[in-house]
């Protein structure tokens, strides 16, 4: 029987893997091989808290391969020589993956498959993690979209969902030797990540639970309460997309068959949702220069401040004296997670009322998020910092009180980050410096005024792009 590696990389699942398919359907038995090789990411080696979501993931893989008779081989160093090596002690002739569309993975992943094919191997790869792939969809000039309406619009022309393909029953065995799950050194020496895991079970199993819990539950009512921090309204898959432990037409399909009068616009809501993190990846493929620059280039003149050290930290803690900011960076601190609505209020305080630029917040992010995602991330950020593709103006400055008041209007989930504030009334909760009798009688650890003054703040920021020139 003729054999091929299957390289896993962020699909860690084993059903709707169409790499894992392919080389099963063209009769091969499989040695499923994962590389750890953070230093081929470019600037952007995955950070803490997705490599510790990472190592349960590979465990959780690992589990299930045993459960078929196989397991997973884990190696570091350089891809292409581990994958040499390999071949060599297989004897493997094909290698499968599915496809990476980061500015530094993109022609890695070309050149080993030159390399490969130039050595007699057959390699092919597929895609395992998009609705649409970045060249899928182009303008009526062959040009990438800008804007997320028309691209939306067009996908929408051309929706066609992928079939699902069950989980193989059996695997063949293999002898490959592996590294431990611990050699990667993926789990964090302190234990600063526990409390991730009372929210999250990383996983293929773990997704279909969230998928599950989706459906039975936040999905109803999804386009009114999806925007309401202090409650589960959305779908909490965005870090199983991520690592690629479910795909997201397997979401989809089973949207799909729920439709009802009751819930099409909740589904619709998500699948769009869906096209957001598609239309993130179609920018980053296009434009891969823009996890660092600005999208546009009218920003490179914007005078940016530089804030201190001191600011920089009491932002990342959650100790800005802005209520529903600290919240969501408390959030972020304990789960690995901050709630959609509330990363938009957080990333404009930074880039707007501190006026920092956004890489600031994008890197803190990258590291502190469980689904840190290069493509989301950067359009995230460039989004609210106003340089980006279909970006909110930069003269749209979010009021983090009146959001609060919005979106938190009972200051539940300011009472459950900021503990300290859940002693003054509601009202109070929202701007606390409004009353300083009562935040100094019931919360006397809690920022006495906010690192800057919001009208202030948002007077400085639309003064420097009045001068800079950017609109």
């Amino acid at each position: 029987m003729s054999v091929a590696l299957v390289w896993f990389r962020r699909d860690l699942r084993l059903q709707d893997n169409p790499a894992l398919q392919a080389a099963l359907d063209a009769g091969h038995d499989v040695v499923p091989v994962y590389i750890h090789a953070p230093h081929e990411e470019g600037g952007w080696a995955p950070g803490a808290a997705s490599d510790a979501w990472r190592h349960r993931s590979l465990a959780a893989l690992d589990a299930d391969l045993r459960t078929r008779g196989s397991s997973l081989v884990l190696r570091s160093g350089d891809s292409l020589p581990a994958l040499q090596l390999l071949i060599e002690q297989t004897g493997a002739g094909a290698v499968y993956w599915n496809r990476k569309y980061e500015p530094a993975t993109q022609p890695r992943d070309a050149t080993i498959k030159r390399m490969l094919r130039e050595q007699g191997i057959d390699t092919q790869s597929c895609n395992g993690s998009l609705l649409f792939e970045p060249w899928d969809i182009a303008t009526q000039q062959g040009q990438p979209y800008k804007v997320f309406t028309p691209y939306w619009r067009n996908v929408l022309s051309h929706w066609r969902l992928p079939s699902l393909q069950a989980a193989a029953k059996a695997l063949a065995a293999h002898a490959v030797d592996s590294l431990a799950l611990d050699d990667l050194q993926l789990a964090p020496t302190l234990d600063w990540d526990t409390g991730f895991w009372e929210h999250w079970q990383p996983g293929e199993a773990g997704a279909l639970e969230a998928l599950s819990v989706f459906e039975d539950g936040a999905l109803r009512g999804y386009r009114e309460q999806r925007d309401l921090p202090d409650r589960v309204g959305t779908s909490r898959l965005s870090p199983h997309l991520h690592f690629g432990e479910i795909a997201p037409w397997r979401i989809a399909h089973a949207l799909e068959g729920l439709r009802s009068a009751g819930t099409d616009a909740d589904i619709d809501g998500y699948l769009r949702q869906l096209g957001w993190r598609d239309f993130a990846y179609h920018l980053l493929h296009h434009f891969p220069k823009t996890p660092t620059d600005n999208l546009n280039p009218r920003f490179d003149r914007f005078p940016w401040a530089t804030p201190s050290d001191a600011q920089l930290h009491d932002w990342q803690r959650g100790n800005t004296g802005v209520p529903i900011v600290d919240a969501g960076l408390r959030e972020l601190w304990h789960t690995g997670y901050m709630h959609n609505r509330v990363r938009m209020i957080v990333a404009s305080y930074l880039c707007k009322h501190l006026r920092a630029h956004w890489l600031h917040g994008a890197r803190w992010f990258w590291d502190t998020l469980v689904d840190a995602d290069l493509a989301n991330n950067t359009m995230g950020w460039q989004w609210v910092a106003g340089t980006g593709a279909d970006a909110a103006p930069y003269f749209r400055v979010f009021n983090p009180v009146t959001q609060a008041e919005k979106f938190d209007p009972q200051a539940r989930y300011i009472s459950r980050w900021v503990p300290e504030l859940a002693a003054l009334p509601v009202k109070a909760r929202f701007a606390p410096w409004q009353h300083p009798q009562l935040l100094a009688a019931h919360a006397p650890g809690y920022p006495r005024t906010p690192l800057v003054d919001l009208a202030a703040g948002r007077d400085a920021a639309l003064a420097a792009y009045r001068q800079s020139g950017a609109g």
